[in-house]
C-alpha cells in the first residue's frame, strides 16, 4: 500500500485546525499528515501541541511556498510515496483522497489535482473569471488543459516530491504546475466537491484576487517562458 502523507500548511487557523486534522484521525488514519505551522500569531501551534498533533512549528511567518516546501521536505525525508496539499481553513474533504490516489496509480500520474469542474460547470464569478484566464494561460504556455487551476488540493508523487522538496522556485500555485507540465510532469483533474470556509479569512478578497491573478497570469506566460526545462 502506498504511503501517504496530508501536508496542512497552517497560517492563523486556530478556528479550523482542531476540526480538520480530527477527522482526519477519526475517519481517515490510513493516512499521514502533518501540520506546518507557519509562524501563526494566534494560538494555532498551542491547539495542535495540546491535542498532539504531527506538528513542524516554523518559527517566523515563511508564506504558503515557504510552509509547503517544508510540508515535502517532510515527506521526502520519511520517503512517503505520495503527498497532498491540504487547507487547514475546512475547505477540502479527505474522503476524495482514495479517488485521487487510485488515478494516480492507474495512470502513472505524476501530479493529480482535486478538480471541481472536472464534470460541473464553473460558476459565473469574478473569482471563476480568473480562473478561466489562468486556464487559458496554461494552454497557451504547456498546451495542457486544466480545468481547476487554483484548486489547492493537489497530490504529488515520489517524483514530484523529490524535486519540489529540493529546489528552489517550486510554490503551489499554478505557475508551477505549468511549469512542471512544461518539464513532462503527466497531469490529470479527479473530481472533487469542497467546502465553504466556516471560520477565520481567506486572504484573496477581491483586490487580492486581481493582484493573484495578475501574478499568475504574467508568471505562466512571461516568466516561466524563460526558466530552464528540468526533466
Amino acid at each position: 500500500m502506498s504511503k501517504v502523507l496530508i501536508i496542512i500548511p497552517a497560517y492563523n487557523e486556530a478556528d479550523n485546525i482542531e476540526r480538520v486534522v480530527n477527522k482526519i484521525i477519526s475517519e481517515y488514519n490510513q493516512y499521514d499528515y502533518v501540520v506546518i505551522n507557519d509562524g501563526s500569531k494566534d494560538n494555532t501551534a498551542d491547539i495542535c501541541r495540546r491535542n498532539g498533533y504531527n506538528l513542524v512549528d516554523l518559527p517566523i511567518n515563511q508564506g504558503l511556498a515557504g510552509a509547503f516546501q517544508t510540508g515535502m521536505k517532510y515527506a521526502y525525508k520519511y520517503n512517503y510515496d505520495y503527498a497532498i496539499q491540504y487547507d487547514g481553513d475546512g475547505q477540502h474533504n479527505p474522503e476524495y483522497i482514495a479517488d485521487m490516489l487510485e488515478m494516480a496509480e492507474s495512470k502513472n500520474l505524476d501530479i493529480v489535482i482535486g478538480s471541481r469542474f472536472v464534470t460541473e460547470k464553473k460558476p459565473k464569478t469574478l473569482r471563476m473569471i480568473g480562473n478561466q484566464l489562468i486556464e487559458l494561460c496554461i494552454i497557451l504556455a504547456s498546451h495542457k488543459k486544466i480545468k481547476d487551476t487554483t484548486s489547492g488540493m493537489r497530490m504529488f508523487n515520489k517524483k514530484m516530491i523529490k524535486r519540489l522538496a529540493n529546489y528552489m522556485n517550486y510554490g503551489p500555485e499554478p505557475d508551477t504546475v505549468s511549469y512542471l507540465i512544461k518539464c513532462g510532469a503527466k497531469v490529470g483533474e479527479c473530481q472533487v466537491r469542497m467546502n465553504e470556509r466556516i471560520a477565520g479569512e481567506s486572504y484573496l478578497n477581491t483586490i487580492a484576487s486581481i493582484k493573484y491573478m495578475y501574478r499568475m497570469c504574467t508568471s505562466i506566460l512571461l516568466v516561466q517562458l524563460f526558466r530552464r526545462k528540468v526533466k
